[in-house]
């Protein structure tokens, strides 16, 4: 079984370049050009140099000792909260951005949910001084408005989108729109596994970083490169593909990804795409969409901005449909409350994408010699008023 991309731009029946005729031109250079650019000596030698003294990178890998001993394992966390920008999206923008450079783009767009992403993009676009357009909904502007700060003082553009949810399918879609008006000296830098062949490899890749640290990390720590299971959050699916890239072939690897259940699978309040979704198209690809009886995009719901998609990367809807992947709904009160868990075990305040991934721990029974490794993909900050809003309703029912 191969689990990653073939030549066409699927993963097995999931993937594709289903994009307007306007857009073709666009697609077919960066497919005929992304791999040759990524393998150039002179472009890896820029590309890993930001990565270590920008980014901050290798990000540590943290041994958990009390969230070990609560789950009765040995539980690690990859930090990728302590990237400069405090996400793993940086690791992708950083590589988006030298590439568009070399193929002679000059504005830059990006969508964004939680904010992260629209953080990242509109730091390289400071670093290397290209122009930023960021498209964010009107509700997720409203509850990360922290992130929006940064993104303009950085010197993007943040266009509100107020259409359908106004969250991060529709932002995407208004960046689409941009992208088909601007095809000649646009770079949409799209922040995860999804969109057109080649994004979802494209973006992997650069990924990918975050497994190949783990394999030398865990290696220098266990005496062994590789862990019983590798868990990570999934809405487009970016951090979880980084972690999972480097072990999509070793089956010794249990991989374990988590979605957001919103009030509940059934709940009709819900973003657990792979439970729900069915086989359709969204902003280019195949894979796995939340739709109804029509094959009309349904709106999803989470706590998380970041997880609050429609659809999933076609690597992911790939590895849940033969069997590589388990993947395991978790709702906005257990990623809350395994946010606060972590936050009293280990003094780590994560971001509410990664709590969901934390969420799937008590889900799971593990053996006390199993290495469990967790992708902590972003820092808490941006979400501390969703914190203290829902923690402080808690302690006023309780009281």
């Amino acid at each position: 079984m191969d689990y990653n991309v073939n030549s066409e731009g699927y993963y097995g029946e999931f993937g594709g370049a289903y994009i307007p005729e306007i857009l073709f031109g666009n697609v077919r250079d960066l497919r005929e050009r992304y791999l040759a650019i990524m393998s150039d000596g002179e472009f890896l030698r820029e590309f890993e140099g930001l990565l270590r003294d920008y980014v901050g990178r290798p990000s540590p890998l943290y041994y958990a000792s009390r969230l070990s001993a609560r789950y009765g394992a040995r539980i690690y966390l990859k930090r990728e909260d302590l990237n400069h920008t405090g996400a793993h999206k940086i690791n992708n923008t950083i590589g988006q951005i030298l590439l568009a450079r070399r193929m002679g783009k000059t504005r830059i767009i990006a969508e964004t949910g939680a904010g992260q992403h629209g953080v990242a993009t509109a730091t390289v676009c400071a670093l290397k001084g290209m122009q930023c357009i960021v498209y964010m909904g009107e509700t997720d502007i409203a509850r990360q408005k922290l992130n929006v700060q940064k993104m303009e003082m950085l010197g993007a553009e943040v266009r509100p989108v107020t259409c359908g949810n106004k969250t991060l399918k529709d932002a995407t879609n208004e960046a689409i729109r941009d992208w088909c008006c601007n095809p000649s000296d646009t770079h949409y830098i799209i922040g995860s596994t999804v969109g057109p062949h080649p994004y979802p490899d494209m973006v992997a890749r650069f990924q990918s970083v975050i497994s190949a640290e783990i394999k030398n990390q865990l290696q220098r720590q266990e005496g062994r490169d590789y862990p019983d299971y590798l868990m990570a959050c999934v809405g487009g699916g970016s951090n979880a593909a980084g972690t999972f890239y480097h072990y999509l072939d070793d089956l010794r690897v249990k991989l374990v990804a988590s979605e957001a259940a919103g009030l509940g699978v059934d709940s009709g309040e819900t973003a657990a795409t792979i439970h729900l979704g069915k086989r359709g198209i969204i902003h280019g690809s195949r894979t796995f969409v939340m739709q109804d009886e029509d094959g009309q995009i349904t709106e999803p719901y989470s706590v998380s901005a970041g997880l609050d998609y429609p659809g999933i990367g076609p690597m992911h809807a790939h590895l849940a449909v033969t069997g590589r992947a388990e993947v395991l709904a978790v709702t906005d009160g257990e990623a809350l409350d395994a946010a606060m868990e972590l936050t009293r075990l280990e003094g780590i305040i994560p971001a509410i994408e990664s709590a969901h991934a934390l969420g799937a721990l008590a889900k799971k029974r593990f053996e006390a010699a199993d290495i469990v490794v967790l992708t902590l993909s972003g820092r808490g900050d941006k979400d501390m008023e969703t914190y203290i809003d829902h923690f402080g309703k808690t302690a006023a029912n309780e009281n």
